[in-house]
């Protein structure tokens, strides 16, 4: 398409501000930033839309105009919403670049510009196979009459002969072709491997479509990102939230009509994942509310009123209060640059969605706020089990408690998170008890918060522990007599004590930050501002004082108990 048509639909919003000469440049596609340099992420040929957060003094429009033109854009579309109007600066910029300058009205999203270019461009370049494209607005529409990421999948069925699903990062399948005489559905163990394959492909940086080999059949996996969040600064921000779309073909030997097609086709899913996410912003408030009011000591009755408010959010029509469980999650990468907080929340998300809902909202029964490093989330339980696949089972008998078990959530999302993970991050899962009042939701925090350091002691990438495994330590802690207590402590932090006080080592302060980061070696260095090797001597030093092996589960246990009663 050419630019001069988005000037033609009025219900885009747009205004030339600059580069009439210009508008019969081609559009090859959409980028939505605010990065300082998006370079990297142009190929060439882009209408690009930026919010002008870039923008912190009139020189930046040069510098910004001058790395568009340079990569070859088609044009730049400026949003109104944050500075009410486009910069002189930028305007002048544009000029001088010969590069045409649109601007956006408030009212009008570029969620809605993408897809109208999408569709645009899509239609153009797929030719006869242009029917699927163009029927894509019902992508956006609830209800009956639309059906979400099902509706385009339908097509890709009846007018390609392409089976397809939309798959979470754990492997859930989010939507999948509905035609009758489509085949069954993609078994689980094929989903986690595709999931699996696709996160390993992202980490390293490959460009998609990748293929896969999977239970005898060949899949070509295409990434979606969300449409309105722009280019993350670091694949680690983003890779274990974003979804993906498997194709059971082999895309090899596509055409470029055919590939662009299916790259159209992952844009109008990732609108559709946007919305998805903007419905969660009331259930992310709703916990974030009551867990402010847990964390501060508020009283039950105030945290009661909260959650009567959050339970017919989460579960509607049920008609009497809910019992509530709480999780906690903690991503954390080497190095601790990629805030830790915002990831595990979007992850958590996806990994307590119900897989036996279909669509993408009915999924949503659980919400999740993040805390500094940690993702929480509330959990509402009916009178029998939420999700009966996890609720775990022995020979077949029923499950003795409602609700999620750590080692049944371990083992849904182990195989694809571990492949997204290796190298250089790990997840830790706690699970509290299921907790039937107001009263309860404190305890069951920090009963979450103990299980998830129990699992942040062992090892691997993805690890998981439940209330079930605190029973012999931490909950029992404040019934330990004292002197048992005292004795306890002594034999382990005495000596580090003395060595401390008189060589003023510090040594109790490492061991604090070595458990805290789950043993991992970078990070407590950076923590404490060492070289790794000086902690190495440290560890060393505690490990020769006290006779205990900090790479062993049990010593470590032992150690963060005598700190946890010092």
């Amino acid at each position: 398409m050419r630019l001069r048509a988005l000037l033609e639909t009025e219900a885009l919003g747009l205004r030339l501000l600059g580069g009439e000469d210009e508008l019969d440049r081609s559009v090859r596609g959409v980028m939505t930033t605010d990065l300082r340099d998006p370079s990297r992420y142009l190929s060439g040929g882009e209408l690009v839309l930026t919010g002008l957060a870039w923008r912190r003094e009139p020189e930046d429009s040069e510098r910004f105009v001058r790395i568009l033109s340079a990569a070859g854009v088609a044009g730049l579309a400026a949003g109104e919403a944050e500075m009410r109007s486009i910069p002189d600066d930028l305007v002048q910029a544009c000029a001088r670049h010969r590069l045409p300058l649109f601007s956006v009205v408030e009212d009008v999203s570029f969620a809605s510009i993408t897809e109208h270019v999408v569709r645009q461009v899509s239609s153009e370049r797929a030719g006869d196979l242009a029917a699927v494209v163009d029927r894509h607005r019902r992508l956006m529409t609830s209800g009956p009459a639309g059906g979400g990421p099902e509706v385009v999948l339908d097509l890709l069925g009846s007018d390609l002969d392409l089976r397809a699903w939309v798959l979470s990062p754990t492997g859930r399948p989010i939507a999948g072709s509905s035609l009758a005489g489509s085949g069954p559905e993609l078994p689980a163990a094929v989903c986690a491997t595709l999931a699996g394959e696709h996160l390993a492909a992202a980490r390293t940086g490959r460009r998609g479509p990748h293929r896969v080999n999977a239970a005898g059949s060949t899949y070509s996996l295409f990434p979606i990102s969300g449409a309105g969040r722009g280019a993350a600064r670091d694949v680690r921000e983003t890779v274990l939230s974003d979804w993906l779309l498997a194709v059971d073909a082999d895309a090899g030997d596509w055409p470029a009509e055919r590939l662009d097609l299916l790259d159209g086709v992952t844009q109008l899913i990732a609108v559709e994942r946007d919305r998805r996410d903007a419905a969660r912003t009331v259930r992310r408030r709703l916990a974030q509310e009551v867990l402010e009011l847990v964390q501060t000591g508020a009283a039950p009755a105030e945290i009661a009123a909260r959650l009567r408010v959050a339970a017919p959010v989460l579960l509607p029509g049920l008609g009497t209060a809910p019992h509530w469980q709480v999780v906690v999650a903690r991503v954390e990468w080497d190095g601790g640059e990629i805030p830790g907080g915002p990831v595990a929340q979007a992850l958590l998300e996806e990994i307590l969605a119900d897989p036996d809902a279909s669509g993408t909202e009915p999924s949503d029964r659980i919400a999740v706020a993040h805390l500094g490093d940690e993702a929480v989330a509330l959990v509402p339980l009916p009178a029998l089990p939420a999700r009966p696949d996890l609720a775990g089972t022995e020979d077949g008998a029923p499950a003795a408690a409602p609700g999620l078990h750590a080692d049944a959530l371990l083992a849904a999302v182990h195989e694809p998170l571990s492949r997204g993970l290796d190298g250089d991050g790990r997840l830790t899962l706690g699970v509290s008890a299921p907790v039937h009042s107001a009263e309860g939701l404190r305890g069951a925090l920090e009963e979450a918060r103990h299980a998830r350091r129990v699992a942040a002691a062992r090892p691997g990438r993805v690890c998981a522990a439940g209330h079930q495994e605190l029973a012999s330590h931490v909950l029992l802690l404040p019934f330990v007599p004292d002197d048992v207590r005292r004795a306890f402590t002594a034999r382990l932090l005495d000596p580090l004590r003395d060595y401390d006080h008189r060589h003023r080592a510090e040594l109790i302060p490492t061991l604090e930050a070595f458990l805290d980061c789950d043993g991992s070696w970078t990070r407590c260095a950076t923590r404490l501002h060492l070289h790794v090797n000086t902690l190495r001597y440290r560890v060393g030093r505690i490990e020769q004082l006290t006779g205990r092996d900090l790479s062993r589960l049990e010593d470590k246990l032992d150690f963060f108990l005598a700190l946890r009663m010092s």
